[in-house]
């Protein structure tokens, strides 16, 4: 069976996320006290560290890392399907715009939308985190707006602060 490498990589993104939701109601029915936010942000925070370990391969500290970690997401969610820009600021600054995400129809689709920025703050928290650790700096995000908030998109503001 030939599929077109496209279709796979569609597929593929699809199982993961889909792999994500059902290891959560797994988790959640081998141990129903859990708090399903809490139980889904350390797996976020998790994957946090792991994707901030993973930047720091190609970041160049002797430059500006707000851009360079913006850049960062940007082509983390790309690879993932998402609908994601980098938008420039002032000096050390960047913006990450998403337009449209999976995660969002998902977490919307399933009844489990509280879920869904809680886990995004703590996976990009826990990435600059591990960066700042490593390197340390401070670099900061905050959450500006959000899809599950009804807004138009989500959007992020990176800077670092000296």
């Amino acid at each position: 069976m030939d599929v077109p490498i496209e279709k796979r990589f569609k597929v593929l993104c699809e199982i993961s996320r889909a792999q994500h939701f059902a290891w959560r109601e797994a988790a959640l029915t081998l141990a129903p006290q859990l708090d399903p936010i809490q139980l889904v942000k350390k797996m976020w925070e998790i994957t946090g560290v792991q994707t901030g370990a993973a930047y720091l391969t190609h970041l160049d500290a002797t430059k500006p890392l707000a851009p360079q970690i913006a850049r960062s997401i940007v082509w983390s969610s790309a690879c993932m399907g998402e609908d994601a820009t980098v938008e420039d600021g002032d000096g050390d600054e960047a913006f990450v715009k998403h337009g449209d995400c999976p995660w969002f129809h998902w977490h919307k689709r399933l009844g489990l939308l509280e879920e869904d920025q809680p886990g995004c703050d703590t996976w990009f928290g826990a990435a600059i985190d591990e960066i700042n650790r490593s390197l340390g700096t401070k670099v900061k995000i905050e959450t500006q707006c959000t899809l599950p908030a009804g807004d138009a998109c989500c959007r992020r503001r990176i800077w670092q602060e000296r």
